[in-house]
């Protein structure tokens, strides 16, 4: 199957060191604090992300999405895999993180959407969504502001 040959990319500042806000994607605990009820987190290339909703947002979803990590390097990168639409395919959401002064910079890249109607949908949905995403998890890492 063909692939859409574009990317999500999003960059985003926080005032926090990296490995703070690393801790906010890479832990079930910084996790849960921001996007996740139960989540499950194994830091490691070949390790496993669990994501779990309960009752999550405005359509109350309760779901789960198994996602191998493929990098993890405590305050540099984070790459996991996910299927953001059929459970044919993966993306690949590659995450860096940037000390500058003052905080981190957080790029977030997610590419390997099918070129399918399906597939475009999801890409438009999880554009939107991960803008959302990082400002939960911005606030959360810098006022400690759950969902």
């Amino acid at each position: 199957m063909k692939r859409i040959n574009d990317e999500i990319r999003y960059s985003t500042f926080v005032r926090a060191l990296p490995e703070e806000v690393y801790d906010g994607i890479a832990t079930s605990k910084g996790l849960d604090g921001w996007f996740t009820e139960g989540s499950s987190v194994d830091p490691r290339p070949g390790g496993e992300l669990i994501f779990r909703w309960k009752d999550f947002g405005v359509d109350r979803i309760t779901d789960e999405e198994l996602c191998p990590i493929l990098e993890a390097v405590r305050g540099k990168r984070f790459v996991f895999q996910w299927k953001p639409d059929t459970p044919d395919y993966y993306t690949t959401i590659e995450i860096d993180f940037e000390q500058v002064e003052g905080g981190t910079i957080v790029h977030l890249k997610e590419h390997g959407y099918q070129d399918t109607p399906s597939g475009l949908r999801a890409m438009l949905n999880c554009s939107a969504g991960w803008g959302e995403a990082l400002t939960l998890w911005k606030y959360y890492t810098e006022h400690g502001i759950r969902y």
